[in-house]
């Protein structure tokens, strides 16, 4: 039988990286589609709330699916799957005339979005020599920053001359190139090295995530996930609209976006450069550390100065803090139950990304001040850094069991 060549990690990161891209251009394009709904359709603040909470569950009930599916049937076919459901789920809801219709399809291209992110750092982290497996997987979550800076520039020379739908369709046909890629893709080689006859079944799966051996990491890893999928979902997918409530038009908000989406990639660069020196636990405390504070600073800007470089510290430090999230998350489990505690952890987390615009849609529909909004996911982050502090242990260049 012919040997399979092993992939090289350039070529490796490049492919999961590149669905990574359209997957984070989905959800950036995302949160300036809500601002451009709210106008054409007339929503209201719970409505558009809605928009972003159902992209979230769909990818809670993805992350948990395809994560117990990635250790049953392993990672690169799911990998795939989870791809498909985001490509045809995006490219169909940018055909949708009701609310209803689109929040349908929203839930299928969370549930591919959910599914793919933990499957594809787990595959990278199995497939990376230790010494280097932090850094390319910060460097894999580096491709997010690209997607969103693509869907920032598609929505700002886009959507106001051309409408939604075509933004919508932009980001969903590339996609479908990452797809054939993946094809020739091989499965993780620990993964491979696996008893395929003495596998555990699905419900041994969670029970070990759960066992003594590992409760502390999993309690730690589902605090951490919740708070910073809560925070993150709640701030970012509502950036734009945010910037229009306090004052500007639609087009200028899309263009300070921007400019804030730039500090993601220096962000995302510094932590890979620091997580193989300073290690995973002080990485992600320093930056979410760093996230807390630009985003009590962003809530109570008065001047455009002020919210531009609150803005732009708020995403230099909470996409590098993602960095390191996915980097530490799979670290923590064995390969037999490491797609299940990687895809039950973010799943969790996603409970925070539903529940997040959601409470951002409230409280604004309420009249509360965006200070206030802002200092509830000030402290959700200190509560993750609390977490890391007192529950995490440091992974750095340990040999995956």
């Amino acid at each position: 039988m012919k040997k399979k060549r092993p992939v090289s990690e350039r070529k490796l990161l490049g492919i999961a990286g590149l669905g990574w891209l359209f997957d984070a251009m989905d959800v950036g394009i995302l949160s300036f589609i809500i601002a451009a709904l709210h106008a054409e359709w007339n929503l209201t603040p719970e409505q558009m709330s809605w928009i972003g909470s159902v992209n979230s569950i769909g990818m809670a009930v993805g992350a948990f699916v395809f994560g117990l599916l990635a250790d049953r049937v392993g990672r690169k076919y799911v990998f795939m799957i989870t791809l498909l459901f985001f490509s045809v789920g995006s490219g169909l809801s940018a055909m949708t005339t009701t609310l209803t219709a689109f929040l349908i399809l929203r839930f299928f291209v969370g549930m591919g979005l959910g599914g793919e992110l933990p499957v594809a750092s787990t595959l990278v982290s199995e497939t990376v020599a230790p010494e280097r497996r932090g850094r390319i997987v910060v460097l894999l979550e580096s491709f997010w920053a690209f997607g969103w800076l693509a869907a920032a520039l598609i929505s700002y020379f886009i959507i106001p001359t051309y409408g939604w739908q075509i933004a919508l369709l932009i980001t969903a046909l590339p996609a479908f190139y990452a797809l054939y890629l993946r094809i020739a893709l091989p499965d993780s080689p620990k993964y491979e090295k696996l008893d395929q006859q003495r596998k555990p079944t699905v419900l041994e799966n969670v029970k070990s995530v759960w066992s003594r051996r590992y409760v502390r990491s999993t309690v730690m890893l589902w605090v951490v996930w919740f708070c910073v999928v809560f925070s993150y979902y709640g701030m970012f997918l509502w950036l734009p609209s945010v910037m229009v409530m306090k004052g500007f038009s639609m087009i200028k908000s899309f263009e300070y976006v921007l400019v804030m989406t730039l500090a993601q990639l220096p962000g995302y660069f510094s932590a890979a450069w620091l997580i193989e020196k300073a290690g995973r636990k002080m990485v992600l405390i320093l930056y979410l550390l760093g996230t807390a504070a630009s985003a009590y600073f962003f809530g109570t800007a008065e001047s455009l100065a002020l919210l531009l470089t609150a803005g732009m510290f708020l995403s230099f430090f909470n996409l590098g803090a993602w960095g390191a999230l996915y980097a530490y998350t799979p670290e923590q489990y064995p390969t037999a139950i490491r797609g299940t505690g990687s895809g039950m952890a973010a799943a969790f987390g996603r409970i925070g990304g539903i529940l997040g615009p959601l409470l951002v849609g409230y409280l604004v529909g309420q009249g509360t001040a965006l200070s206030m909004i802002f200092l509830i996911f000030c402290i959700a982050v200190l509560v993750a850094v609390a977490a890391i502090f007192f529950l995490g242990a440091e992974t750095k260049q340990k040999e995956l069991a």
